[in-house]
This record gives structure tokens, sequence and C-alpha cells, in this order.
């Protein structure tokens, strides 16, 4: 059996120069990139888990997964290269007309992957970031050598080349911290006491859980409007996104709308004073009788 088997592998399907390709040759090609391919996957699953344990930030985790790969397709490539007994020089001119046609052919994806790698290095977006680009608002998701993918507010996904990331004007709003100060307005109708009326603005945004007391929230009177008197507060909360502020200004809106109401508050509207000259109006009509010939 043994035998049998020994010499089907021996078996020579071509000859290229002085060099034979025997049946084994071929089949060990394959078994050895994907043996080397599984059992890199398995230790790779084991990295990410010691880091994910050790609570190692996710960008910094998809960084390594990254470099790992890659260090291990190469050496798999080079290893299998010396079984084969192969010499790396057969593939110099190879390699030079390749990089001379990506050179000029592919000079975006050369641009994006550089641009890729600086991001995953540098780390100026990271993963779960929420980004500002243009009219575009989303939350990182995930970096990747030619794109980044990231989903919008509306959850709709969007893949943005990492060279637009480098070359435009991107704010990110978690960089340092999760620190965001937004403002809430509120318009009341002429009369109301306006210091009752700070008070309890101030007190609406204290009292939600999300507000920072230090900075504590900030009540101006802002102006004197058409049809209201305008008040602003601003506050910090810890926010990840758009979508955390809305929430919070929503709440504080509610909030405020309630102790308006028990504190006999009036939240003003648009109102229009429309004054009629009876007097004209009369003339205006008596000329147009007479006009008319009527009696």
């Amino acid at each position: 059996m043994l035998d049998t088997i020994s010499r089907f592998l021996s078996i020579q399907l071509l000859t290229v120069g002085e060099r034979s390709v025997a049946v084994g040759q071929v089949l060990f090609v394959p078994t050895v990139l994907v043996g080397g391919y599984l059992l890199a996957r398995w230790i790779e699953r084991i990295i990410v888990r010691r880091l994910t344990a050790n609570e190692v930030s996710p960008d910094l985790i998809h960084l390594v997964r990254r470099v790992y790969l890659i260090i291990i397709l190469a050496v798999l490539l080079v290893t299998l290269l010396e079984l084969l007994d192969v010499p790396l020089t057969a593939f110099a001119f190879v390699s030079g007309a390749v990089a001379i046609g990506v050179g000029f052919g592919a000079q975006n994806i050369i641009n994006n992957f550089i641009s890729g790698w600086i991001l995953m290095w540098e780390r100026p977006i990271r993963i779960g970031d929420f980004l500002e680009i243009g009219e575009t608002r989303g939350t990182v998701e995930s970096i990747n050598t030619r794109s980044t993918r990231i989903r919008r507010v509306d959850g709709v996904h969007l893949l943005i080349p990492n060279s637009q990331l480098l070359e435009n004007m991107v704010v990110n709003w978690t960089l340092i911290d999760r620190l965001a100060r937004t403002v809430v307005r509120v318009g009341v109708a002429y009369g109301s006491p306006v210091a009752r009326v700070a008070e309890l603005i101030n007190q609406a945004a204290s009292e939600h859980q999300s507000v920072l007391a230090d900075p504590k929230p900030l009540v101006l009177f802002e102006d004197f409007g058409d049809s209201a008197l305008i008040f602003d507060v601003s506050f910090w909360v810890l926010a990840d996104g758009e979508k955390d502020l809305r929430v919070i200004r929503s709440d504080i809106r509610f909030r405020i709308d309630a102790l308006f109401a028990e504190n006999g508050i009036t939240i003003a509207f648009p109102q229009r004073d429309v004054h009629l000259d009876t007097a004209a109006a009369i003339k205006v009509r008596v000329v147009a009788d007479s006009e008319n010939g009527d009696d």
C-alpha cells in the first residue's frame, strides 16, 4: 500500500527546464497552504481572546490582527518556496514588472492602502469613533487596508476610501474623550417671570442623569424675540454620538414643558396682532357705492 502511494506521488507530471514536477509536489502546495492558514487562524483567535480579556482597545486589536496575518502569509510563502527548492531570485524580474505595472495602473489603490496603514498606526481615527465628514455623520465600524466602513446615523453603511480621511477635514467627536457640549433653546411668553424661568430651566437640565455637574449647566437670557423671550441652556454630557445628544435634549425638553406647566409659565408661539381702521373701511364702502350709483 505504501509502495503504491509512493509510486503515485513520484509520477512526473511535467518538466520545466531541468526541473521536473511530480504529483507529490503538486499536492504538497495546497496541503501546506491550507494547513498553514488554519493554524494561523487558530493562533489568531487565541491572540484576540487574550487581548480582549486584557481590555485592549478594538482598534489596536484590529491592527495586531492585520500585522499578524501579513507576517504569517509572508512566512508561509517563503517557507513553501524553500520546501519546493525554488530560489527567490526567480521572481526578481516578475516582481519588478509587477511593481512597475502597479505603480502606473493602481495609484489610487496604493494611496488608499498606505493611508489605511497610516490610520491604523497613527490612530487619528479608531473603531467606535463618531465622525463628521461633510454632511455625513456616523460611527466607525472597521478600518481596512483600502477603505473604512462607517455606519451612518440612519443605519446606512458607507465605505470611504482611506485617502479621503487623511486628505480632507474630518471632525472626530470622540478622539480624546466622549465629552460634548450641547444647547437647548426655549421661548416663553412676554410677561413671564424671567428669574423663575431661568431657575426651572436650570432644574430641568441639572436633574438629568447624563448632564455633568462640573462644568454645571449655564442658563442664558439670549434675546427679546418677536413673539417670545428666548432662553438658552448649555450643558456638558458624555455622549457617543449625535443620537445620544438628541435623546438627552429631548428628555430635557419634556422636563422643561412639565415644569412650566406646573408653574403656570406659557411656552410662546408666533402671534400677530391685526388692527382694522373701521372709519377708513366705511369711507371706502361709501365711495364704492356712490360710483356704482347706489342710493
